[in-house]
């Protein structure tokens, strides 16, 4: 006989209903539905609980399936153990590994901005017919070269702007054809980029990505 029904044959032996059985263990009505349909199973502490309610043992109650309980309970315990251990060796891993890429990024930081000068942002935006244009730039202070660009697609094919590499002559470019068009530009004030702070970022997403979230979701799928 099937743990489920053997609640249930025990449970209107004594006389109970499903809502008068719940109210004595302490659990939803539903609850003893699903443990009596087989979706579901008592815990440890709950088989206790019925079997000084139906007057039996545990073990007839389960029918020796107690063994089943625990060694389910001891697997998802060994389960939650193994992820830890492999949560605590990828941080210890990261934070031997995080800081050398910190370093080395760094350095090679300071070496391209020693040649080009600092990272900066600016925008321009302009009227034209009506219309209203964003262009951004990421560029290097000293030498104007642009490490990133993008915003409207009209004003970067009327002015053909991909082809230029000077984020100052783009700039001067896009004003000038709004300008001579009937439209008004306006250059936002050039701000630095702290660009080894964007690359920690990055780098510890990416540590995240690969590791404690990969951890996680295997761990989810195994139980």
């Amino acid at each position: 006989m099937e743990f489920g029904e053997k609640i249930m044959n025990l449970r209107k032996k004594n006389g109970l209903s499903q809502e008068e059985l719940a109210e004595k263990v302490g659990v939803a009505r539903q609850t003893i539905s699903k443990w009596e349909l087989g979706e579901t199973s008592p815990d440890i502490k709950q088989s206790k609980e019925l079997s000084k309610i139906f007057n039996v043992s545990l073990d007839e109650l389960t029918n020796n399936d107690i063994k089943d309980i625990l060694v389910e309970k001891t697997s998802n315990t060994e389960k939650l153990a193994g992820l830890i251990l492999k949560l605590i060796k990828f941080i210890v891993v990261g934070l031997i590994i995080i800081p050398i890429i910190y370093i080395i990024s760094f350095i090679v930081y300071k070496n391209v901005r020693n040649n080009n000068g600092r990272l900066m942002n600016v925008s321009i935006e302009c009227s034209l017919h009506d219309e209203t244009y964003n262009y951004e730039f990421i560029f290097y202070e000293a030498t104007g070269q642009i490490k990133e660009a993008g915003g409207d697609g009209y004003l970067a094919n009327v002015t053909d702007i991909d082809k230029y590499q000077d984020a100052y002559q783009s700039l001067d470019i896009i004003d000038a054809y709004v300008k001579n068009n009937g439209g008004t530009c306006t250059k936002s004030e050039a701000k630095p980029i702290d660009d080894i702070q964007n690359g920690w970022k990055s780098v510890l997403l990416l540590f995240y990505q690969c590791t404690i979230k990969k951890v996680i979701h295997n761990y989810l799928k195994e139980i």
